[in-house]
């Protein structure tokens, strides 16, 4: 994986592309911000709307912002990160 070392993030060479960067935007967030971390959050905000309230009206709009924070931060900002890696490639052979 990677560490941190006067501020800057150290990743394993099999894990990183020529030039350092990490092939995961992963690699880079802290133990808070990793995917299992958001689904867990996630799936704790629409229970506990649930449980403390027993309200559909309510969970139902907690539910579907979850499910567009998982959207955004678990598909949408991978794959932008992934392009980003891909056309700096590209560039880099040209």
């Amino acid at each position: 994986m990677s560490r941190l070392e006067n501020g800057v993030c150290i990743v394993r060479a099999d894990l990183a592309t020529e030039d350092g960067t990490p092939t995961s935007l992963w690699q880079l967030k802290p133990w808070w911000c990793q995917p299992w971390t958001i689904l867990v959050t996630g799936l704790m905000a629409i229970a506990g709307s649930w449980l403390l309230l027993h309200r559909w009206w309510i969970s139902a709009p907690v539910a579907l912002a979850v499910m567009l924070w998982w959207w955004l931060f678990l598909v949408v900002v991978p794959r932008a990160y992934q392009a980003e890696l891909g056309e700096g490639a590209t560039l880099k052979k040209e």
